[in-house]
């Protein structure tokens, strides 16, 4: 899942195609309005408009999309996948091509949608209306809370064996886990400055055990460590099912650089490029360690451990103590460097979209350092309450693996609508492409709209329920919404059939009745 620069931007080279910006409401008054930020980690302002710093070239970019899709979940991921068996392996491959082709699929949105930030958001608005783009945003921000929540729930794992707690209770999990909420809400409210180069160092932290791994970690693999092909206990499909989740989620973050887009030199060219180079990278360097961790740690002992890297980091090192205390040390630090910059993300789109009259006013709320501190307080509410709703049934890599999966459903919405955007474009009368290159874009988006299906299919039946139930919740918000704009002209009211002219067409009505004989 992505990082602390998460959301920025990426697109690739391809077809000229039409240029159209999403119709934006007035700028909302001064009190509302975000101070320019300085250069640095970007911010999601609706417009490109905004003075938003230094430009991001492709090197940049690429760099931003890996850091923003290696979260600190990947420290669990291996111990959830080993639960499907060695095929989870297989699987991390079929998500990892999916994702490229979602990274295509923003590339050729943000041709038609560029230097606008959003990203998910502004496609459906610009395709479908303004319903279509509140409920991504809707959608988007649900992901965004409930994926912060599952970023606790793994670095809490790591924190317990780095202090050497041992069968925790719940209570002492959600208190770890508020801690990991609230510390990186704090430090944003604060608008400490002295926080960037630290965010920098959990980035690079963050890569070190994984790199090292997935080079070093196959000269100590043994081949008995491996699991069975499919160890979920049922077909072969549960199996597929039980990674399927946790990989998607490890590549949340695919989308960052077009949700930014605004900021990015030359969008349409660098966008797509961004998202498809960062994401393959991502895919090679999951599969390595995954694979490498499986081949490290004892099967039995995989699938019960939620902090494998320890495990694995002994095993490396002839059991050694010291080598387990420092990667969970790294873990720890690194998870608070992302919970850093996701709690600023998760404040990110509503405020984008509250600017442009797509959620509620409070949202587009900021204090004098620029910080949308209402989107960052409610956002880390709804998350501690999340938490403790997770913490009250169930423990450890459980409670993971469920906000893992509430979390890809709430995503694959709104990448469904992305394809579904492009794909509407590309059947009308507006598409500037012809012949092979509108076959490969139909391709590439009906094969992205089947993998948001396919993916909300396998994450099971709960949490599609508890989606859906979150996305209805939504709806009587949007009707006040709408309201309100109408109130303010900003969209014409629809005309009641009560309120309709009456007037008659004599002449239509005189052809209809016969004539006297």
């Amino acid at each position: 899942m992505v990082d602390v620069t998460r959301c920025e931007s990426s697109n690739l080279e391809g077809e000229d195609t039409m240029t159209s910006t999403v119709q934006r409401p007035p700028i909302p008054p001064a009190d509302q309005q975000r101070p320019t930020p300085p250069p640095g980690p970007p911010t999601g302002g609706s417009s490109s408009g905004d003075a938003r710093g230094e430009e991001l070239g492709l090197g940049s970019s690429t760099a931003l999309v890996v850091g923003s899709i290696i979260g600190t979940g990947v420290f669990t991921m291996p111990a959830v996948m080993a639960g499907a068996g060695t095929s989870s392996i297989i699987t991390l491959g079929v998500i990892a091509l999916g994702a490229v082709l979602l990274g295509q699929l923003f590339g050729q949105l943000t041709k038609r949608v560029p230097n606008v930030d959003g990203g998910l958001y502004a496609y459906s608005r610009h395709e479908f209306g303004d319903f279509a783009g509140f409920l991504t945003a809707w959608c988007y921000w649900i992901t965004c809370w409930a994926g912060n929540a599952a970023i606790v729930s793994s670095w809490v794992l790591y924190v317990e064996s780095l202090f050497g707690i041992e069968n925790p209770s719940a209570w002492t999990n959600l208190g770890i886990a508020l801690a990991g909420l609230w510390i990186p809400a704090a430090v944003n409210l604060a608008g400490v400055k002295q926080m960037a180069w630290l965010q920098n160092v959990t980035v690079v932290l963050k890569f070190v055990p994984l790199v090292f791994v997935g080079i070093v970690g196959w000269f100590f693999v043994t081949a008995d460590n491996f699991g069975p092909f499919n160890a979920s206990g049922g077909s072969l499909y549960d199996g597929i099912g039980i990674a399927a989740g946790v990989a998607l989620f490890s590549f949340i973050g695919v989308e960052c650089a077009s949700i930014a887009a605004g900021r990015v030199k030359n969008p349409r060219r660098n966008v797509g490029r961004a998202s498809v180079l960062g994401t393959a990278a991502s895919g090679l360097l999951y599969i390595a360690v995954t694979a490498v961790i499986m081949g490290l740690v004892p099967h039995d002992e995989l699938v019960n451990d939620g902090a494998p890297f320890v495990a694995g980091f002994k095993a490396m090192f002839d059991g050694a103590g010291w080598a387990g205390k420092a990667v969970a040390l790294i873990a720890v630090v690194s998870g608070l460097g992302a919970l850093n910059g996701w709690t600023l993300v998760t404040a990110e789109m509503p405020f984008a979209a509250a600017r442009d009259g797509m959620f509620p006013r409070a949202f587009a709320k900021v204090d004098a350092k620029g910080t949308p501190w209402f989107g960052v307080i409610v956002s880390t509410i709804v998350a501690s309450v999340l938490m403790a709703w997770s913490y009250s049934g169930e423990t450890g890599l459980k409670v993971f693996t469920y906000l893992v999966y509430l979390s890809v459903v709430t995503v694959a919405i709104p990448y469904f609508f992305s394809a579904c955007a492009q794909l509407s474009y590309l059947v009308s009368r507006r598409r500037k492409v012809e012949g092979w290159r509108l076959a490969r874009d139909i391709a590439i988006s009906v094969a992205s709209m089947l993998f948001a299906l396919w993916v909300t299919m396998a994450s099971g039946y709960q949490s599609v329920y508890q989606t859906m139930l979150l996305v209805l919740v939504g709806v009587p918000i949007y009707a006040f919404l709408k309201a309100r704009r109408e109130r303010d002209g900003l969209v014409p009211e629809p005309v009641d059939q009560d309120d309709a002219p009456t007037a008659i067409d004599l002449a239509t009505v005189g052809a209809l009745v016969p004539e006297a004989d």
